[in-house]
Parts: structure tokens; C-alpha cells; sequence
């Protein structure tokens, strides 16, 4: 077997295994769910450091995610700068 269909396979068995465990899993009530409470802002903060609920802080997670993706894509955005000099590049990592 490959690396790749081992892994397959114990992928395989792991949802196997968590679909015979589903059924005694589903039998127990359901605990309701709670959402932690907000910090609180230290003395000396200014007002706005604070989040004010749950919903502005899963904002300010997803915008530090879509900034994080357009970091992932800097390279995408440098290539039509590199690629010209591709060529020059090449022949100095050469002669290194």
C-alpha cells in the first residue's frame, strides 16, 4: 500500500467507527449551550478595546482571516514582477 491509500483507508475506519458510535452517542440529552462571558476591559483601556458582544468579535476574526488569505496570495500579486526576471535569476543561482 502507498502512503496515500493508508491513509485513506484509516480515514475510512476512523468514520466507520464514528458512524457505529453515533447512534449511542445521539442517546444522551442534549447539555444547552452556553456562550462564554465577555472579558472585561483592564484598567486603563481605552473603551473600544473591549468587544461589546460575541458578534463583534467573530468580525474582527473574520477580518483577521481574509487579510491572512491576501497575505497567502502576495506571491500571486509579485509573479508579473519575478517572472521578467526569472532568467537572470536562474543564471546567478547557477554560478553560486
Amino acid at each position: 500500500m502507498t502512503k496515500t491509500q493508508r491513509m485513506l483507508a484509516a480515514i475510512a475506519l476512523a468514520g466507520a467507527a464514528t458512524g457505529l458510535a453515533a447512534p449511542s452517542a445521539s442517546a444522551l440529552p442534549v447539555a444547552p449551550l452556553t456562550l462564554p462571558d465577555l472579558p472585561q476591559a483592564a484598567p486603563g483601556m481605552p473603551a473600544d478595546a473591549q468587544p461589546a458582544s460575541v458578534q463583534e468579535i467573530g468580525g474582527k476574526v473574520s477580518t483577521g482571516v481574509n487579510q491572512l488569505g491576501e497575505l497567502m496570495n502576495l506571491p500571486n500579486h509579485l509573479s508579473p514582477v519575478i517572472d521578467p526576471l526569472q532568467p537572470v535569476l536562474g543564471l546567478a543561482g547557477g554560478l553560486g
